[in-house]
């Protein structure tokens, strides 16, 4: 097999890794992903089809695996294993409890299938990475995994918040939309239904939370686009 061969073989693998992750994926991404053409896409997805791989075809949309087929784990460079690692030391600081609690999970399966000779070295990077921040491991919030499920369901949410400004607590029932993070603390960006607007949550400020048995209708509204509005809407405020 020459040189060309393995980086093809490589690529095949790493189209089918990318596939298996995303829900659909267009020969554009694809193309700018590896930096080659999109004739070429069209002829690895070819190779793939031809190697038994159920590839399916959204016209208009992209690639997507067919549902319930899967590959098997890969096996992680030794390189992607310290990144794993790293990550790990520092999602151990953060201070949402569920997070910590899920991710620990995530990563524990994770290193089950790594070699033996890459998991000694990643247990030995373990013990030689260290973040200073948040020294004393507190954690002030425990809904970050409840909030992002209700955030991809689209699952109203219940909630019990102390407001800083009134010292008072309210109840609302809100819509996820999108969650984000400081140094401090995790924030829910949510359309409140109390207020009939957007808001955002500190999470170590909710008192209680209730994911409802209820959906919403999706906001069409991306991120990008909300923070723009409140750019504009912040900017446009004169100064006091």
């Amino acid at each position: 097999m020459n040189d060309n061969d393995t980086k093809r073989l490589s690529r095949l693998t790493a189209i089918l890794t990318q596939l298996q992750t995303k829900r659909l994926l267009t020969a554009s991404e694809l193309a700018e992903t590896f930096s080659i053409s999109k004739r070429t896409i069209y002829r690895d997805i070819k190779a793939l089809e031809q190697a038994g791989v159920p590839i399916l075809t959204e016209d208009g949309k992209g690639y997507t695996l067919m549902e319930g087929y899967r590959i098997p784990p890969v096996m992680f460079t030794e390189s992607e294993a310290n990144a794993l690692i790293t990550a790990e030391k520092l999602i151990l600081k953060n201070k949402d409890a569920s997070l910590v609690k899920e991710y620990s999970g995530a990563i524990n399966k994770i290193k089950s299938v790594l070699r033996i000779n890459t998991k000694d070295k990643a247990n030995l990077l373990s013990d030689r990475i260290v973040f200073r921040q948040n020294a004393g491991n507190d954690r002030t919030s425990n809904y970050l995994s409840t909030l992002q499920l209700a955030l991809t369901n689209f699952y109203l949410v219940r909630l019990k918040y102390h407001s800083p400004d009134s010292d008072q607590i309210t109840e609302r029932t809100i819509q996820p939309f999108a969650l984000y993070s400081t140094q401090e603390n995790w924030l829910l960006i949510a359309f409140c239904l109390l207020r009939q607007d957007f808001r955002a949550f500190r999470l170590d400020r909710i008192q209680n939370l209730t994911t409802l048995n209820e959906q919403f209708e999706p906001h069409k509204m991306t991120l990008q686009e909300y923070f723009e509005i409140c750019r504009k809407k912040y900017s446009s405020q004169p100064l006091t």
